[in-house]
């Protein structure tokens, strides 16, 4: 490819992370507000899990704590081999603090449990933002470019074997590029030499039941990478 042609390509690829950035309510990337503070007071300091949730505190870093009931840290191995990240808390979760435990929560568990045949206990479950974004709306920029740090440091702490990104706000976070998710589920990707699986929040799920399959492809993928028996007859 040409110089002129190769600057063609990229600055079409910009314009296309900027045309889903803004439809999803997000900011153009840039530098975490967390990278400017001294090495002693981020994240990437910690060891532990325990540890990284002390160090998030009573966290008022972005306006979703004014609205908050519970900050929702994450819950599961910390040992685990498989990693689910969704986009944020839903009102169930923000009232007893744990990821996934309203309508969408119990349908990932059955995933993980029936499909799966683990127990929910032996993966990591957690999200994007910490707390419930207000009637829960997409979360904006400012709101993950404060709470990604976090997220990146469980992953990073557990150092997991898969990672599967539930729905678009996952997907493109974590890889901090434009993600399709019509086109791009069900493909895997890179996320810091993590195999990542994209695809379909439970709650699209509860909308749209004729997905299931597509998930339930996406996660047999999974399965076989992670060397788990695939049953036939979920």
């Amino acid at each position: 490819m040409n110089p002129a042609a190769e600057l063609k390509e990229i600055v079409g690829h910009a314009k296309r992370y900027l045309a889903d950035a803004a439809e999803m309510g997000l900011d153009p990337p840039g530098i975490s507000p967390l990278a400017q503070d001294p090495p002693e007071n981020r994240p990437s300091r910690v060891s532990t899990l325990g540890a990284l949730r002390d160090f998030i505190g009573d966290c008022k870093r972005c306006k979703l704590w004014e609205g908050r009931a519970h900050l929702v840290f994450g819950e599961g191995s910390p040992h685990a081999h498989l990693v689910f990240v969704g986009e944020g808390p839903g009102r169930d979760e923000d009232a007893e603090g744990r990821p996934f435990v309203g309508e969408a929560g119990k349908l990932l568990t059955k995933i993980i449990e029936n499909g799966m045949g683990l127990k929910r206990e032996d993966v990591y479950i957690c999200n994007v933002v910490k707390c419930r974004p207000p009637k829960n709306r997409v979360p904006e920029g400012d709101e993950v470019a404060f709470c990604i740090p976090f997220l990146k440091r469980q992953i990073e702490i557990i150092s997991p074997e898969v990672v599967c990104a539930l729905g678009l706000t996952a997907a493109q976070s974590l890889l901090g590029r434009p993600f399709t998710m019509s086109r791009e589920r069900g493909t895997w990707v890179s996320y810091q030499d993590i195999p990542m699986m994209p695809t379909y929040h439970p709650a699209y799920l509860l909308r749209n039941p004729s997905a299931k399959r597509q998930v339930w492809e996406d996660v047999q993928k999974i399965m076989k990478l992670m060397k788990l028996e695939v049953k036939t007859n979920v």
